[in-house]
């Protein structure tokens, strides 16, 4: 992943993953499957980052890919927002900002 991620940053809603890996298939170099089944986001070094809520760059080469991996995911989980990559608690996106999409049955 690149250092340019300073735009977007994406993250995901554990409770909310089923564990379908599309995302991985849309960017596997922002996602990835842990041994839990479920998906995490990776930072620009590739590391996969396991707290809740923690957040990623968006490479902006990837912005598309991770953007249609969002709206492609079978729920709600995954979340795009703008803002420089930081982690922490999850906090809700305003009406029109972020996408979401991939989420547990």
């Amino acid at each position: 992943m690149s250092a340019d991620t300073d735009e977007l940053r994406v993250w995901i809603d554990q409770d909310l993953c089923t564990g379908d890996g599309l995302c991985v298939q849309y960017a596997p170099e922002v996602f990835e499957l842990d041994i839990d089944g479920l998906a995490y986001v990776k930072d620009h070094t590739g590391e996969l980052l396991q707290a809740p809520g923690v957040r990623a760059g968006v490479p902006r080469q990837l912005l598309l890919e991770v953007i249609d991996s969002a709206k492609e995911c079978p729920g709600d989980c995954i979340h795009v927002e703008r803002g420089p990559a930081r982690g922490g608690p999850p906090r809700p996106p305003p009406p029109t900002s972020g996408v979401s999409a991939c989420g547990r049955a």
